[in-house]
């Protein structure tokens, strides 16, 4: 999927069409902003076959909008083992979904596995809440991967001198 001076990031999440999507958008415009689109591979999974195929949830989409990050374009798949040897890091949105990505980690796997907010500096907590069954809380998960995925990149830079 990538080439040695490419880094490859996966954000994954339930079902692909809030959270992980949304990690996806803007993450990519950050790394769009600063230049970095050829260096930086970014993608989003879902660990169920819920959504395979959907476009990202209506409220995800039109939260994302509201601050310029369009995720019109994209669509749901599922989260596959090979996903380990693709991507440099996998970053789950909570400990559910840590879980069963690591129990399809495969031997020779070289992803970083960690969860989404272990690069928040704003936020304590361990866990991106899941907004879809609920009223609100689209805007919170916004502020939290918007949070995370800028320390994620000032991680990377620095990791891989970009």
């Amino acid at each position: 999927m990538n080439n040695k001076d490419e880094v490859a990031v996966l954000f994954v999440c339930m079902g692909n069409i809030c959270r992980s999507p949304t990690a996806q958008g803007v993450f990519q415009a950050m790394v769009d902003e600063q230049g970095l689109g050829n260096r930086i591979l970014v993608d989003s999974a879902g660990t169920h076959s819920y959504h395979i195929g959907s476009r990202p949830d209506i409220r995800s989409r039109d939260t994302a909008l509201s601050h310029g990050v369009d995720l019109t374009d994209l669509e749901a798949r599922q989260f596959e083992s090979d996903d380990f040897h693709s991507f440099d890091f996998l970053l789950a949105m909570d400990y559910s979904n840590l879980s069963i990505m690591s129990s399809m980690q495969t031997d020779g796997a070289r992803a970083r596995l960690d969860l989404m907010l272990d690069y928040s500096d704003k936020f304590k907590q361990r866990e991106v809440p899941d907004p879809y069954f609920g009223d609100g809380g689209f805007e919170l998960v916004f502020d939290m991967i918007s949070d995370a995925s800028a320390g994620l990149l000032r991680h990377i830079k620095q990791q891989y001198s970009l």
